[in-house]
């Protein structure tokens, strides 16, 4: 090694999904939504006036923040906006997780929890799933520096009913918890009915899942506005033109077009349960997903082959690998025409295996 080296921050990075290239792909392994971002926000794209893209964004995002307080009804100093819900969780650990006591998230769930971590050298504790893959929320109650866990979890899509998660909330009022909601338009009830009762809860959403938008990066915090400032603080102490201009207008746009929201989502819950079925019938196993996604195990073909025989057919899905991942593929809902396609070949490839 060599002396500069030394003085180097070595970290595990976060590895992304792939983005593969090409027009006929199916591309089920990142989460995407698969259907176009709403028409009020194409529009305004289309409308945007390109002599603004010169000048700096508002570093507020003041009319974003404001659709979003209106939207779920907030105040306007009790949202954060941030370049996609990873900037917002970065930002939330450098800002919340200062404590010599370990920061708590669970073994399974989003790999980016412990990159950041690491990153910004915060101590981490890993209460285990259980077998079903549920988070115990007993397991919660010990004395530690902040609380992360997502709701739906990823990767497997099991949504915690609220009362549960309240429970670690009550359980850890000393501490900030943040509850990360990537995927909970396809879930049940939000945590951020609970900001009102609970003011040590951040609660984390983002775009890029059921707005449509995840080539935008827009994610947002909601929470009591001591947690908001806190985080503003940080931001402008890092980067104050966090948010470019199309993505603060389009946001915008996506907020008010509430009709095309509802409609979307309907359509993906409503395929996602189609495809329950249909992989059942082809004999998978998989826990009861709330999300855009099914974390799905064949019996009888392991994962890994199957993963790299749907690439051949350019069908793309999410594998992990690891203890206690490597025998599921990841499968992101697509259209339902996406889905057929995607089920013709499972049929065709698992007749070899019967």
């Amino acid at each position: 090694m060599r002396p500069w080296e030394a003085n180097i921050r070595q970290v595990v990075p976060y590895v992304p999904g792939d983005q593969p290239g090409g027009d006929r792909l199916i591309k089920l392994n990142t989460n995407e939504n698969p259907y176009p971002p709403s028409p009020g926000a194409i529009k305004a794209l289309r409308e945007l006036e390109t002599d603004r893209l010169r000048k700096y964004p508002d570093p507020a995002a003041s009319v974003l923040v404001e659709a979003l307080a209106g939207y779920y009804g907030v105040e306007a100093d009790q949202v954060f906006v941030g370049v996609g819900s990873d900037d917002v969780i970065a930002m939330s650990f450098l800002t919340f997780f200062n404590s010599d006591k370990p920061v708590m998230f669970p073994d399974i769930t989003y790999s980016f929890y412990k990159v950041w971590a690491d990153l910004y050298r915060i101590p981490y504790e890993t209460p285990a799933l259980d077998g079903d893959f549920n988070i115990i929320p007993e397991d919660y109650e010990k004395e530690n520096g902040g609380v992360i866990f997502p709701n739906p979890n990823a990767p497997t899509g099991i949504y915690m009913p609220l009362e549960q998660v309240e429970g670690i909330i009550k359980a850890n009022q000393d501490v900030v918890v943040i509850v990360d909601e990537a995927y909970i338009d396809f879930a049940g009830r939000s945590a951020l009915e609970l900001i009102g009762r609970y003011e040590n809860l951040l609660v984390v959403q983002t775009f890029s899942k059921s707005r449509s938008m995840a080539g935008m990066r827009i994610g947002f915090a909601i929470g009591n506005r001591r947690l908001i400032k806190a985080l503003n603080d940080v931001k402008y102490s890092y980067n104050s033109y966090t948010m470019n201009l199309p993505s603060i207008v389009m946001g915008t746009e996506s907020v008010r077009d509430k009709a095309y929201f509802k409609e979307t989502t309907d359509k993906i819950i409503a395929t996602r349960e189609r495809a329950k079925k249909r992989l059942s019938g082809l004999g998978f196993t998989y826990p009861d997903s709330r999300a855009n996604f099914i974390f799905a195990s064949h019996p009888r073909v392991p994962a890994y082959k199957l993963f790299e025989a749907l690439k051949q057919e350019q069908i793309y899905v999410r594998y992990f690998g690891g203890e206690r991942l490597c025998d599921s593929l990841r499968i992101s809902i697509g259209s339902d025409e996406e889905m057929e396609e995607l089920f013709a070949f499972l049929e065709r490839y698992l007749k070899d295996f019967s």
